[in-house]
């Protein structure tokens, strides 16, 4: 499938191989996981709340009989979106127009910041509210904004601590999952105005911290920004789904409301919203409804805001659509449950990833939207944070194959930049490979090895090249016997019901 065109004419589509300018910090996940592996806290943070979160989605899945038949169902739904994904948006555009809205269409992150700039300076305000802000994480809007004199407010609690905390987010779903509750007080201590240094570390005290501060500002507010959930073609409907209802107040009672929206958001009927409000709460915070589900279409007159503005986000989703498999990426609906189950996610934390997608979908997301090209030490690293154990596959509610798209992304990395010491390595062991003999020679010398481990029988340095596999975890001496020799043993064929050699 060729990439799509977006826009108008006077908007050419990004080409595939121009990476885009996809926030992220500019330190490979090897190096990061190291320094992120040395977080005790982080860890235990992380492991308590991914049990917790896993445990409630097992329930609650469990309870539908129809649970795989939903998830072929929202899988399908996503296919169909990225097939007619030109159609779509054309459609989505007319409905959202006819109900009032405007339309603008943003190639990459540079775009969608300076419109939506434009779009708040226009009301003459230097304060906005935010909800459901992912995409504008992705496009570091907030920085952008800061850089031009508007200050952010971000409204989700999550992203609140984060923001306050001057931190980066860790997690799709709960942002400052890597933090605990004392470490919350303190940030509200140190950030917020009118806060007690008597604050308890308890979760009604804080949460009752941020309801005051947050309250004041939703009152006050003219100009919100907002992500989005789904948008529908058919109606030019828009749908958040949040727990809080600090969504409900961003989208219902500013003035002027700004949404940012990535174009692999659309659902193409207002019906198949039916499917994916019921895998999105189930996958991600383990309910059976998300608590707030806000839905509109442009504008109406004596509700809600007076102006609507809505920003159709590339920033490299029409490149990645063009890879048949790389592709299935874009059916995420930001549920998190891949990360929640993840091994390498649990115990590097979602920082190591250095992308605001972390875990399984971050490590195929990213290098898409951001491109491997020029990045080696970052992007080009990510497809490789993973065991490849398959438990993001059985989780995803829409079915995305994670595990062949990481092996996808692993090609082209392979394929673009052909790493000389592992080109240097695997030159001999193939042709070791292509002559069974001289193989099985080989592997009867790698026995000799065993030397290595002295008398633990575990080898915990190993030389040269091989070193970096050892810095993060030991490795066991060969076996006595290679599994040639072995199988040709009169143990194996005992084993094994097998006849005997002189049979």
């Amino acid at each position: 499938m060729s990439p799509v065109t977006l826009g108008t004419p006077s908007m050419p589509p990004r080409a595939p191989h121009e990476p885009s300018n996809l926030r992220f910090r500019k330190q490979s996940f090897t190096k990061s996981a190291h320094e992120e592996l040395n977080n005790a806290t982080q860890r235990h943070n992380l492991n308590h709340a991914t049990t917790t979160i896993r445990a409630k989605r097992a329930k609650v899945v469990s309870e539908l009989d129809d649970w795989q038949l939903l998830r072929n169902a929202g899988s399908a739904i996503k296919q169909d979106v990225a097939a007619r994904m030109p159609e779509l948006l054309e459609q989505f555009e007319a409905a959202v127009t006819a109900r009032g809205g405007h339309v603008h269409w943003a190639r990459d992150a540079a775009e969608a910041n300076e419109i939506a700039l434009n779009l708040v300076k226009e009301t003459g305000e230097d304060e906005v509210l935010k909800i459901k802000s992912m995409a504008t994480q992705e496009i570091a809007l907030n920085e952008y904004f800061a850089e031009h004199g508007v200050h952010a407010i971000e409204t989700d609690l999550a992203e609140l601590i984060v923001q306050l905390g001057k931190d980066y987010p860790s997690h799709i779903l709960v942002p400052a999952i890597h933090r605990n509750r004392a470490e919350i007080r303190d940030i509200f201590v140190r950030s917020m105005p009118n806060v007690s240094p008597d604050l308890p570390a308890n979760p009604p005290e804080l949460a009752e911290a941020s309801r005051l501060y947050l309250r004041e500002k939703f009152m006050q507010a003219k100009v919100a920004i907002s992500g989005a959930n789904f948008g529908v073609a058919e109606t030019g409907t828009i749908s958040i789904v949040e727990s809080e209802g600090n969504g409900r107040m961003c989208l219902t009672m500013p003035e002027t409301l700004i949404t940012v929206m990535g174009i692999e958001k659309l659902l193409p009927t207002y019906q198949d919203l039916e499917v994916f409000l019921q895998l999105l709460p189930r996958s991600s915070t383990g309910e059976r409804m998300n608590p707030y589900t806000s839905l509109w279409s442009g504008v109406t007159e004596g509700d809600g805001p007076k102006n609507f503005h809505l920003i159709l986000l590339d920033n490299g989703r029409t490149a990645a659509l063009s890879n048949e498999i790389g592709r299935e990426a874009l059916k995420c609906i930001r549920c998190s449950a891949c990360l929640n189950v993840c091994p390498v996610y649990e115990r590097a934390g979602g920082h190591a990833y250095g992308s605001v997608y972390p875990g399984p979908i971050g490590a195929i997301l990213t290098p898409q939207l951001a491109g491997m090209e020029g990045v080696d030490d970052v992007t080009a690293s990510l497809p490789f944070a993973s065991s490849l154990c398959g438990r993001c596959d059985e989780v995803c509610p829409v079915k995305i194959p994670i595990t062949d798209v990481l092996l996808e992304m692993r090609h082209q990395k392979v394929e673009q930049f052909h790493p000389k010491p592992e080109a240097f390595l695997m030159g001999p062991v193939g042709m070791l490979m292509a002559k069974p003999q001289l193989w099985d020679k080989a592997m009867r010398l790698m026995s000799l090895g065993r030397v290595m481990g002295g008398f633990n029988g575990t080898i915990q340095s190993l030389p040269l090249a091989f070193g970096g596999w050892s810095r993060a975890r030991d490795t066991q001496i060969p076996p006595k016997k290679s599994f040639r020799q072995w199988f040709e043993s009169d143990e194996a064929r005992t084993l094994l019901n097998l006849p005997s050699k002189e049979a």
